[in-house]
């Protein structure tokens, strides 16, 4: 409880000094991020919608991450997992639009991040490439199959603009208000956080991922198959990172161009530390987050700055982790025991 309080308190001051840098009144720049985060139902919608895809992000960010592969390439299982679901929604189209087809496409987009986020953990187990560099490079392949599908197969009817063609409101995430972008994917990502806890703490599968994730070497010694483990984990990330793909394209953008990268597969990572690499942790970690961009959407519109100062926020909070690891590092025994507070 203490620590949660000194992280938000920590936070606010991040946050008072980043505005402060950025030429900004303290007081006035909080409340317009105030203002535009939860000043009325459409500021929280927004927030909430923001943070929904950082949300699924930074849960496969913190599966993989506990079990000692550390995954970079949730912008590309992203992508990949939403041009699944248009590849799906456009196979259907001959049928009625309904919620079978966003179902479908859901599920399509799960497959889709699971498959490529497991290449990259194939290659580390069976070949020993590391799983920062595949991903990373992952990520770029993954921006061509999308540029390549947008001017090829999924290209919309008319041809003339490299994009699919939007799909029928039928199809979309339910929204609860029709002034609001508000949408099912919010309560989703919350589902799937209360399942990744449940996987993670309270199976046999999940305590043996985090077992491979202290000591991969131990694991093995004990006969846990972490090679199997860690390819389980990757996909379970790239699901979930596919997973936040497909919710953005059922839930906001309704159609894939070359502009549907946002970076939210990068913006998880930072999410994902800051909660703890736990995921009940990283529900605060995703609204605040999500906070910042709403509200910095309101501070541009009466100071210079803009959304640039939510990245030095997750830089610097990236950076505190960092640093806060370290610390715990060096203050182990040579046993391996931490040192007493006492």
């Amino acid at each position: 409880m203490i620590r949660t309080v000194l992280t938000a308190l920590g936070l606010v001051v991040v946050l008072a000094l980043t505005l402060a840098c950025f030429g900004v009144a303290v007081g006035p720049g909080l409340l317009l991020l105030t203002e535009g985060a939860f000043g009325d139902k459409f500021a929280i919608a927004r927030t909430l919608v923001k943070a929904t895809p950082l949300l699924l992000t930074a849960l496969g960010m913190t599966v993989a991450w506990k079990t000692g592969v550390y995954n970079i390439g949730g912008e590309g299982q992203y992508i990949v997992g939403a041009v699944f679901a248009a590849a799906i929604g456009k196979l259907l189209l001959p049928t009625s639009p309904g919620p079978i087809w966003t179902v479908l496409m859901l599920i399509a987009a799960i497959l889709g991040g699971a498959g490529y986020a497991s290449l990259a953990g194939w290659l580390y187990v069976r070949r020993g490439v590391e799983i920062v560099i595949s991903t990373i490079l992952l990520n770029f392949i993954a921006i061509q199959i999308l540029g390549w599908a947008v001017e090829g197969p999924l290209k919309e009817k008319a041809g003339q603009v490299p994009q699919t063609d939007s799909i029928p409101d039928a199809a979309m995430l339910i929204k609860f208000d029709r002034q609001m972008d508000l949408h099912a994917g919010v309560v989703l990502a919350l589902l799937a956080a209360v399942a990744v806890y449940l996987l993670m703490y309270r199976t046999r599968l999940g305590f043996l991922m985090r077992v491979t994730g202290d000591n991969r070497r131990a694991a093995r010694a004990n006969q846990i198959p972490a090679d199997r483990l860690q390819v389980v984990a990757m996909a379970i990330s790239g699901g979930l990172c596919g997973l936040a793909g497909g919710v953005q394209y059922l839930g906001i953008v309704g159609r894939l161009g070359t502009t549907f990268p946002e970076q939210w597969g990068f913006l998880g990572i930072p999410v994902a530390l800051l909660g703890g690499l736990h995921p009940l942790g990283v529900i605060p970690a995703a609204v605040y987050f999500g906070a910042l961009f709403a509200g910095s959407d309101q501070l541009s519109r009466f100071t210079p700055a803009g959304t640039s100062l939510v990245y030095v926020i997750q830089a610097v909070a990236v950076l505190g982790f960092v640093a806060m690891s370290t610390v715990k590092w060096r203050r182990r025994k040579p046993d391996g025991r931490t040192e007493s507070n006492s």
